[in-house]
């Protein structure tokens, strides 16, 4: 990105992250992003051809590049321009199609409609992990279906801070073996929780794991857990800083978001910011800030403000995000975290705060398309087509096998 702007290749990158819920691949590289103009205002007009002119997901898609769009540094306005894809486009994008429904077992196990988010901080001790837990609780409170992933596998805490405990079960799909998440009721909806502290010992193992082992591990959660097609959210408790787990996690998904998680104090926002840097150079969308242990506020309602003040703010005006919310300090939210009672189930300031957070998420998504809409048609004939080309394949097969000849694959 140069300092006055983002250039196409920017654009085009940022515009990876809106993906086609129903075949799993992103607009771009299904050849829908026809042309990308820039102008010297920051406004940025996009040119995207439909499958269909009638294209039922059209909604979803101008809503989710505008989100996407409005959040990149530099840009003032977005313009969507609406084309429709001659016969050659949309064969490239039904070989396109072919592919990835026979690539399947080698992409992750989330559903394309199951909305990531990626829980982030510049360095540890700012609260990144009890976020997490108290805002996927006050999600699932509230009738949602949540997925956790602990990705900090090093300083896994949310099994306690979920008051989740036990190995995690195996099961046989499709010739493969899959971890299946611990349930866990919650409200009216539930969790569903996967950590490194259900596959070791006891939560004082020490793993002494290099970044690249860190990383297959994470891609292990991604890709070999058996996610639950119907989850809505799916948080992502991210270690501290900016390594090999948060680059590998970008390329697997290219479609997550991220929510940076600071203090008020000035030191933590500056941290913080290279988080926000990092997130952008991958190209994920910076959904917003979320400040921790803002103030702490006495019984005759005098507020304290113990770490400072003003980094969330700062932070969130540097990043041109939102600043979503502040979590104030109280005694309540770490004792919730030691007993696995998350504090957003309660009362009080910090559970008004997180619920408040849960609602300002879910405000703030992209519906999911109707699955009826053209690309299920076109999914669906890629999957017919693939069939018809085994069967043909077997009937080759066992001629050759009657008639001594051999099959040479066209």
């Amino acid at each position: 990105m140069t300092g006055t702007g983002p250039s196409r290749d920017d654009i085009f990158g940022f515009l990876r992250g809106v993906v086609d819920p129903e075949l799993g691949s992103d607009i771009v590289d299904l050849g829908m992003v026809r042309d990308v103009e820039i102008g010297p205002d920051g406004q940025v007009g996009v040119t995207i051809a439909l499958t269909t002119a009638g294209c039922p997901l059209r909604a979803q898609i101008q809503r989710d590049v505008r989100t996407r769009l409005s959040a990149v540094p530099g840009v003032s306005g977005v313009r969507l321009a609406w084309a429709e894809m001659t016969a050659d486009e949309r064969s490239t994008a039904m070989a396109k199609a072919r592919w990835n429904v026979a690539q399947r077992p080698e992409d992750i196990s989330v559903a394309p409609t199951t909305r990531v988010v990626l829980v982030s901080s510049g360095k540890g001790g700012v609260g990144k992990s009890s976020v997490t837990a108290n805002l996927a609780a006050a999600l699932a409170a509230r009738g949602g279906r949540v997925g956790v992933l602990d990705a900090d596998v090093w300083g896994f805490s949310i099994p306690r801070m979920l008051g989740v405990s036990g190995r995690l079960a195996g099961v046989e799909r499709d010739g493969r073996r899959r971890m299946v998440p611990h349930r866990v009721p919650m409200g009216d909806g539930f969790l569903e929780v996967v950590s490194m502290g259900f596959l070791v010992e006891d939560e004082e193992t020490a793993l002494m794991w290099r970044g690249l082992m860190l990383n297959r591990g994470v891609q292990h959660f991604l890709q070999d857990v058996e996610w639950g097609s119907d989850l809505d959210h799916l948080l992502v408790d991210m270690p501290p800083g900016t390594g090999d787990v948060q680059m590998g996690v970008a390329k697997l998904v290219p479609r997550a978001e991220v929510i940076v998680v600071t203090t008020p104090a000035v030191a933590a926002q500056k941290v913080a910011v290279r988080a926000v840097a990092m997130a952008r150079k991958t190209y994920l969308r910076v959904a917003g800030v979320i400040e921790n242990m803002s103030s702490f506020v006495c019984d005759h309602g005098e507020a304290y403000a113990l770490f400072g003040e003003g980094g969330g703010q700062a932070l969130a005006d540097t990043a041109g995000v939102p600043l979503l919310g502040k979590v104030p300090i109280e005694p309540a939210v770490s004792a919730g975290n030691d007993t696995g009672a998350p504090v957003a189930l309660g009362t009080g300031p910090a559970a008004e705060a997180f619920r408040a957070l849960a609602m300002r998420l879910v405000d703030d998504a992209v519906p999911p398309a109707e699955m009826a809409g053209c690309s299920a048609r076109m999914l669906e004939a890629a999957e017919a087509a693939l069939d018809a080309a085994d069967a043909a394949e077997r009937v080759d097969a066992e001629a050759a096998g009657a008639t001594g000849a051999a099959v040479v694959p066209s």
